[in-house]
């Protein structure tokens, strides 16, 4: 990997001594100063008054500077940096390790025939020696001389010593090679199997080495999958061909950027900390509005580019880059089961487990004196994602729910035995319960704050709820969860639907300080179904899959998309994966924890239990007969208790809305289900109707009382449902 652009320390620069001393020697400070005459040249510098580093004579002066600049290489600066390039390092070994593994009978197959080759070369390389072809030489020169001089005795006698030695030599020597082989050979053959693979390789290498030609390669040049190198080259050519770097002229390329940090391993990915160069006109918020180019002049996905702005509070400026390219998709991963599922209890003045970042990162969100609201399109992992956030809610006893879900559905059936109050439905009957809970929420809020206003500073020394004040006058915490708002918008009338979003305006904007948490979620985030005027007094938002920025910021907020934050990134596959926004800057995709729908009722039943003790079961969940039944541990038939979940609102209701209510409640169950299996089930679950017919706005048709439901419960499980725990009042606890 090269190394980077224009070369600068990387942390600020240069400082000289000279920069760092006071203007004045301390003992010149205390002589009068002379007047210079008016005509004098500037007298020299004296030597005694400047420093020994910096006088003329000193040849080290030009040395002896205090470079501001790291020690360490950017890798090394921290032990995470170090363990992500110790454990690339060691997934690259393994790559390599399985990918000239399984070309092993490959490479034995070409060493095999380069031995063959080199013993071709080393046989014909060695035959001169073997054969004396030094000694033939003298004797094919003395026979040439004997034809010309055939009368020389002395010619003839040397001509029969010549053929004798040359005789002699080529015995000797083919029979030491003679010896040797067969010496090897049997060597090898009486030898250790592991003696005699060691003794084979020892002489198969150098025959292959030996047998390699010039551009003979014995393995093959595999490269791993990294599709993003984060060199110099790659990252000035993308930045460039975005628009952001201006092109040269010739030779030049023009301006690069400047590196303060990387390209180092960080986790599954490069990470990069530049600068834009001065002079080009461009900032860091341009960089990030290019990430889509910049992600395809990498060879990479956008969901893989990972960039922010480096504020000046971590030393950065207008124009520094926070870059992190991930080798893979980084989002999916199975997802993390929830550490909430396994908690006994759990404080919501601490920040919510909530899920981690593409870096593995942990991201938690802290919800008190904040507003929440979730969006995106359905079955992406919304109503998972809401949950969470009321999940750590109900391992704090001091808190108390209120919950409306407008789907209907089984998600939030768990609360029943928790909330206050809990809203069911888009019906008129639940649309008018949920009025009604709206304005016991501000009738609450409001009696708090007069409550506060009359506490004496040393209690309530910021007009807030305090965990004192919680403690002494019993206050608990409210945790307001609305699912699938824009159902209930749909469903009401234009000044019904203003009525109830100045409410939950007033809720969002007012009731954080009186210890209101609001919970928002909705599929359809636009002008009708979730009002401006509520969506922009939103603190938190978080969006899962939309189908385009417009929508993304809708949820967002106004030009976050162009910040980076953008929803409408994401694809299919990322489920339970969402852009969560906690600032006008702060913001990053989370890959969310999962907690089931099992493990949250699960919860439930675990925060009924730490609120009785406490006397904080109260409202709806005190007076609800299935929850009652299931503390009891008494099975009453599922069908009843299912009728009266979604009768919770209504004393009456005809058969034919019943059984509607019931397939919305759950298909699985009741999807095939008519009102004549309906009639036999609650027949047989001991229902006895004192009227088949009910009337409802003049309408006499086949239905149910909900007095006759609960008749064919237990007698007991309804006592006790009637029993509602003690819960002191703010305002009998300051009597007192």
């Amino acid at each position: 990997m090269t190394d980077l652009m224009t070369e600068v320390p990387a942390v600020g620069s240069l400082h000289h001594l000279d920069d760092h001393r006071p203007p004045t020697d301390p003992v010149t400070l205390l002589k009068p100063a002379a007047a210079p005459a008016p005509d004098a040249a500037p007298a020299p510098e004296s030597t005694e008054d400047v420093e020994a580093v910096d006088r003329p004579d000193n040849p080290l002066a030009d040395w002896l500077t205090v470079p501001d600049a790291p020690v360490l290489p950017a890798w090394a600066r921290s032990r995470a940096s170090i363990q992500a390039n110790a454990g690339a390092l060691c997934r690259l070994t393994w790559w390599h390790t399985r990918y000239h593994g399984v070309r092993t009978p490959k490479y034995l197959v070409k060493t095999v025939l380069l031995a063959a080759r080199g013993f071709y070369r080393a046989s014909v390389g060695i035959w001169p020696t073997l054969s004396a072809q030094d000694h033939t030489a003298t004797v094919k020169a003395l026979k040439a001389q004997c034809k010309v001089k055939p009368e020389d005795v002395e010619l003839a006698a040397r001509l029969q010593a010549a053929h004798a030695a040359r005789t002699q030599t080529r015995r000797w020597r083919f029979g030491a090679a003679a010896v040797g082989v067969a010496a090897a050979a049997t060597g090898i053959a009486l030898a250790d199997p592991l003696l005699q693979t060691s003794i084979s390789a020892a002489l198969v290498a150098p025959l292959a080495h030996l047998g390699r030609g010039k551009d003979t390669q014995l393995l093959d040049q595999g490269a791993p999958p990294l599709r993003v190198d984060m060199s110099a080259q790659q990252l000035n050519d993308a930045l460039r061909a975005a628009g952001l770097l201006k092109s040269g002229r010739g030779d030049d390329e023009g301006p690069k950027v400047t590196c303060t940090m990387g390209p180092v391993r960080d986790g599954r990915g490069w990470a990069v900390i530049f600068d834009l160069p001065r002079g080009g006109g461009k900032t860091a918020s341009d960089v990030l509005a290019k990430r889509e180019v910049i992600a395809q002049e990498l060879g990479v996905d956008e969901i893989q580019v990972i960039m922010s702005r480096v504020r000046a509070a971590a030393g950065g400026n207008a124009g520094r880059v926070s870059m992190w390219v991930a080798d893979d998709d980084p989002y999916l991963s199975d997802p993390t089961p929830s550490p909430l599922a396994k908690l006994d209890r759990f404080s919501i003045w601490d920040a919510v487990p909530f899920g981690q970042d593409a870096r593995g990162n942990r991201i938690s969100v802290p919800v008190i004196w904040q507003s929440m609201f979730f969006g995106g399109l359905p079955r992406r992992g919304k109503t998972f994602t809401q949950r969470l956030m009321t999940a750590a809610g109900l391992l704090d006893p001091w808190v108390r729910h209120y919950v409306a879900d407008f789907k209907g559905g089984q998600d939030w059936m768990g609360m029943r035995h928790v909330a206050h109050r809990l809203v069911l439905g888009a019906e008129d009957d639940a649309i008018e319960a949920f009025r009604a809970m709206l304005k016991e929420l501000l009738a609450e809020m409001e009696r708090r704050f007069t409550l506060f206003r009359g506490l004496p500073t040393s209690i309530c020394p910021e007009g807030k709820l305090t965990p004192q004040i919680i403690e002494k006058y019993k206050l608990p915490f409210i945790f307001l969860t609305v699912d699938e708002l824009q159902e209930a918008f749909l469903a009401m009338d234009d000044k019904t639907r203003e009525e109830v979003v100045d409410d939950l305006g007033r809720i969002a904007r007012r009731g954080p300080a009186a210890g209101f948490i609001s919970n928002y979620a909705s599929q359809r985030p636009d002008a009708k179904s979730v009002p401006t005027k509520l969506r922009e007094i939103i603190t938190i938002r978080c969006c899962t899959q939309v189908t385009d920025t417009t929508s993304s910021d809708m949820v967002l907020g106004a030009g976050k998309a162009a910040m980076g934050a953008d929803a409408s990134l994401l694809s299919e596959e990322h489920k339970g994966v969402t852009v969560l926004v906690t600032g006008p800057a702060s913001f990053a995709t989370v890959k969310n924890d999962l907690l089931p729908t099992a493990d949250f009722n699960a919860l439930c039943l675990k925060g009924r239990a730490l609120r009785m003790p406490l006397g904080q079961i109260s409202g709806d969940a005190a007076g609800d007969v299935a929850a009652v039944a299931d503390q009891a541990g008494i099975t009453i038939p599922p069908v009843l208790s299912d009728c009266l979940d979604v009768m919770r609102h209504s004393d009456r209701m005809h058969s034919i809305d019943l059984m509607a209510r019931l397939v919305n409640l759950d298909e699985d169950r009741y999807g095939d289900w008519d009102q004549e299996r309906l009639a036999r089930e609650l027949d047989e679950a001991g229902v006895k109707r004192t009227t088949k017919q009910v009337n409802i706005k003049g309408k006499n048709l086949a239905g149910y009382r909900r007095a006759d439901l609960e008749a064919a419960v237990p007698e007991e499980l309804l006592l006790a449902s009637r029993e509602v725990p003690v819960d002191p009042s703010p305002s009998t606890s300051a009597a007192k």
